[in-house]
């Protein structure tokens, strides 16, 4: 089977070819330049160089969210696009699952981070069993107060990675909890990650492709806030 993965939910963006759970090409870029100029252009280009014809594809995979609502925005839209044209199935995955990979060969717990703002980070925790990362909580945005007691609780330190690493670390680090920070060349989102963390799942169609967005976007909580304090009800 020949799955296209797409990974926009953050500042970097990528796109990575598998068969049969294995990769062969993945092609990252993190520049100013918006997904939506990106994304397809480097699929296509990816293709090409691979020898392979878009029609060959068998599925899609992109993570759904959370993260960037107009990250995971495009993501999505790129992928319905191309499964409603070609009649492909296509399936969403967890951003934080898909960076659980990130962790595999070092094993342990995991825990992918992604920058919420206010003290918060999207977040959820996994531990690596039998070479993959087994879930320990949904998906949730989460305070860094109440995460760092979570981790506190954990046998060995654990694995940070993710765009809200920075953060994380240092709010670990003041409150003198141990853990590992992930190196450069796995913190960020990869597209890999998406295609290994949609092994196994019952894909659907572009229809049934949904984005994942955990909380509202700042612009609908401020109108929602000012609509509270004028009396208004929603």
């Amino acid at each position: 089977m020949l799955m296209l993965a797409f990974e926009s939910s953050a500042k970097p963006a990528s796109v990575a070819l598998l068969r049969d759970g294995e990769l062969i090409a993945q092609y990252s870029q993190y520049t100013s330049l918006t997904h939506s100029r990106t994304l397809l252009p480097m699929a296509e280009a990816l293709l090409k160089n691979c020898e392979i014809e878009p029609a060959e594809i068998d599925l899609y995979a992109v993570a759904h969210g959370p993260g960037s609502f107009t990250g995971i925005r495009i993501g999505v839209s790129t992928v319905k696009g191309l499964a409603w044209a070609s009649g492909k199935p296509c399936i969403g995955v967890s951003t934080l699952e898909a960076m659980a990979w990130n962790g595999v060969s070092r094993g342990g717990h995991i825990c992918p981070v992604m920058d919420a703002r206010r003290s918060q980070v999207y977040n959820a925790l996994f531990e690596i069993k039998d070479g993959k990362p087994e879930r320990m909580c949904d998906d949730r945005p989460i305070s860094l107060e109440e995460l760092s007691a979570e981790i506190r609780l954990l046998p060995a330190p654990v694995f940070i990675t993710g765009d809200g690493a920075a953060v994380t670390a240092e709010y670990l680090s003041k409150a003198g909890i141990p853990f590992d920070l992930a190196p450069d060349n796995l913190i960020w989102q990869s597209a890999w990650g998406v295609g290994m963390a949609a092994l196994g799942k019952e894909p659907g169609d572009a229809d049934s492709l949904k984005p994942v967005y955990l909380r509202l976007s700042q612009a609908e909580r401020e109108r929602l806030e000012r609509l509270g304090q004028s009396g208004k009800t929603v």
